[in-house]
C-alpha cells in the first residue's frame, strides 16, 4: 500500500534530525493521507489536493 496521494502523486519525503553536536539521523516525513468517496471509488487524497478541489472556481 503506497502512501501517495492518487490525484497529484505527492508522496513522503525525507528529513533529517540533527543532535547538538550535529550528527544526522535520516527521518520519513509522510504526507497527510485521506481516504475519500470520490464517485462511488475509494481514492487516497492528501489534504491539500482536498482544499484545491473545495475552491470556488474564479468568475
Amino acid at each position: 500500500m503506497a502512501k501517495k496521494c492518487d490525484l497529484c502523486g505527492r508522496g513522503s519525503t525525507r528529513g533529517a534530525l540533527r543532535s547538538h553536536s550535529k550528527r544526522q539521523t535520516l527521518k520519513r516525513q509522510n504526507i497527510n493521507l485521506q481516504t475519500r468517496n470520490i464517485g462511488g471509488v475509494k481514492v487516497k487524497l492528501c489534504t491539500s489536493c482536498m482544499r484545491t478541489m473545495n475552491k470556488e472556481p474564479k468568475k
